[in-house]
């Protein structure tokens, strides 16, 4: 069960190489991510393209530095008590396979949490 967080929840937008999808899972369930009301494990993903080019210095997981790269990724969204949400973000980094994960953090207004 999660502490009390003055009422602060957040959703998270993880863009990752569905190989990598698996290991999110777990990862976010390990920090709790996803618990709403009675439900735990409560997330959703659906296909993406996504588009980037490495830039000098980088290490790519996908693509060729100075190559604009587009592959199709999973984007995940997740629901996150605000008490949770440092933890769920180290969590997610430990199985990211970027350099330079997205992860977009949007704090929820009015969600009926």
């Amino acid at each position: 069960m999660t502490k009390k967080n003055n009422g602060k929840f957040f959703k998270l937008e993880i863009f990752i190489p569905e190989t990598h999808f698996a290991d999110l899972r777990k990862a976010l369930q390990s920090a709790d991510a996803g618990h709403i009301g009675n439900y735990d494990c409560c997330l959703s993903y659906s296909r993406v393209i996504g588009t980037w080019r490495p830039l000098p210095g980088t290490d790519p997981f996908i693509g060729e530095e100075g190559m604009l790269s587009e592959e199709e990724e999973l984007k995940v969204e997740v629901t996150v008590n605000g008490n949770r949400l440092d933890e769920t973000i180290e969590a997610i980094k430990a199985v990211h396979p970027y350099e330079e994960p997205v992860i977009n953090v949007i704090e929820l207004y009015r969600t009926g949490l």
